[in-house]
């Protein structure tokens, strides 16, 4: 379960090289580019906590609790701070069986992880393909925009973003996608400190073909440059 963490910091990660090309939408795409990599920069100052909870079938498997800081690397670093696991059943068969399906869920984790990095859109190109192919309505009550498309990354999947026409910051993620045949949703919804710095504060990651629930929690964030 460790390794879909990142997932919480690669949703803050839109970043990519400046536009040359004349595309639909291009000053949009532009600004959304140019507030995404401010607030990479800005989130590399801050550590918070970071609460996972996974379940299956609707009973708790494991709660864990990290703090998230940017080593030198510039990558996310998580430390441990509690880890609750449902312990595994008493006698040898039945330990092993709950080993096996505990690891081959780790994995399958893992893998759903890298594949829905891609959903982050990390390129300028891919932000830029999103934005130029959707019709995109005049803001809403609250001043938001909807930005959504479909086959993104894979085909038949769908992606809307709700964004702050002002900040271009990010208030609200959907995903719906298909993962070695599984189908996957995920809901992020974001907060924004005074400071600026605009973050996932709630993401839900449901694999009903698995009846797989992760949901994690970033809060805390305290500003290391203070």
């Amino acid at each position: 379960m460790k390794k879909i963490l990142l997932l919480t910091t690669a949703l803050l990660t839109l970043s990519g090289a400046s536009l040359i090309a004349q595309v639909p939408n291009e000053g949009l795409a532009n600004a959304l580019i140019a507030a995404r990599q401010q607030n990479t920069a800005l989130l590399k100052q801050y550590s918070w906590n970071c609460r996972s909870e996974l379940s299956e079938n609707g009973v708790t498997k494991d709660t864990r609790i990290d703090t998230v800081t940017y080593g030198p690397d510039g990558q996310p670093q998580h430390t441990l701070l509690n880890d609750q696991a449902n312990p595994l059943p008493r006698g040898f068969v039945r330990r092993r069986v709950a080993e096996q399906e505990r690891d081959k869920t780790e994995a399958y984790l893992k893998s759903l992880r890298t594949f829905l990095h891609q959903y982050t859109l990390p390129s300028a190109g891919q932000v830029i393909n999103l934005i130029s192919t959707s019709p995109i309505p005049a803001p809403g009550p609250g001043g938001n925009l909807q930005i959504a498309g479909a086959s993104v990354v894979v085909p038949g999947d769908t992606v809307s973003l709700s964004v702050n026409a002002p900040t271009r910051q990010t208030s609200r993620m959907t995903i719906m996608t298909f993962f070695q045949g599984d189908e996957v949703t995920v809901t992020a919804t974001f907060k924004t400190l005074a400071s600026g710095l605009n973050y996932p504060a709630y993401i839900q990651v449901n694999v009903a073909d698995k009846n797989l629930t992760l949901l994690i929690q970033n809060y805390d964030y305290i500003n290391q440059n203070n």
